[in-house]
């Protein structure tokens, strides 16, 4: 496949020309990644690669319409790193039994999984909390906020614990987070795809396309507080996923202090 090379007129006149097409076959069959994939075949480009002038400043986002689903924008572990906080600290101190465990894992594997944001505590107490102050994403943990059902896991933990706050507490510090988010959320064309199967196949079309440029740290901020930025901790005794900063559906032009709607 020749890699074709786009300015940025000539890739909104691409993407315009497949949203004309309507529905289009996935390429990528049971591809997790399969939307953008298969625009980026259409469009002839390497995966996570865009080639037009400054590409190291533009990328190419896609998500499907209507759905439920998170948006990774990133991954990241908090500070202190050197602790290793997910598999040192919350996993073996607030964790609990994986529900695979003497199945899939041994029967001692322990399972940490939360997805958290600003808005409200998770049932199990948990919480993201922004110190403009100190300039600090901080993750909280108040035992009050401790759901009925999980009062068991709860007892285990004031075992373990003095069931007061996470100490060391893991952070974020707003310099970084800022640069993180900042390479990874680019200006970007974000690409929104309806799906249907037919035939027994997937099939897409591209039906919103925005360009967002400038992205915003304060934007990036409030929508951690209006809960639609979550951070997401996904670690058991064998391994740790990552900790992510995802998205809900919709939301994703917010970031941003320009949006121009292409279709």
């Amino acid at each position: 496949m020749s890699i074709k090379i786009y300015t940025k007129d000539s890739l909104i006149e691409a993407l315009r020309k497949i949203a004309e097409q309507g529905w289009i076959k996935s390429a990528r069959s049971g591809n997790h990644g399969s939307i953008g994939n298969t625009l980026e075949d259409l469009l002839g480009i390497e995966e996570n690669n865009l080639p037009i002038p400054n590409a190291a400043e533009w990328e190419l986002k896609c998500q499907k319409i209507n759905t439920s689903s998170l948006t990774t924008l990133f991954h990241t572990e908090p500070s202190p790193r050197a602790v290793k906080f997910v598999p040192q600290i919350l996993l073996p101190q607030y964790g609990w039994p994986h529900r695979e465990a003497g199945k899939k894992y041994p029967e001692a594997e322990m399972s940490f999984r939360q997805t958290i944001h600003g808005l409200s505590s998770s049932d199990r107490g948990f919480r993201v909390v922004i110190d403009k102050t100190n300039r600090k994403l901080l993750i909280s943990f108040n035992p009050l906020d401790v759901s009925q059902k999980h009062s068991k896991w709860l007892k285990l933990i004031e075992q373990k614990t003095n069931l007061g706050q996470l100490e060391p507490q893991p952070y974020w510090g707003f310099d970084d987070l800022s640069n993180k988010a900042g390479t990874k959320l680019l200006n970007c064309f974000y690409v929104q795809a309806e799906v249907k199967r037919e035939n027994g196949s997937e099939m897409y079309r591209y039906s919103k396309i925005t360009m967002l440029q400038k992205f915003s740290f304060d934007h990036f901020l409030d929508q951690i507080e209006l809960g639609n930025i979550l951070v997401d901790f996904d670690a058991r005794t064998g391994h740790n996923h990552g900790t992510k900063f995802r998205m809900r559906q919709n939301c994703f032009s917010s970031l941003y202090a320009f949006a121009t709607v292409i279709i």
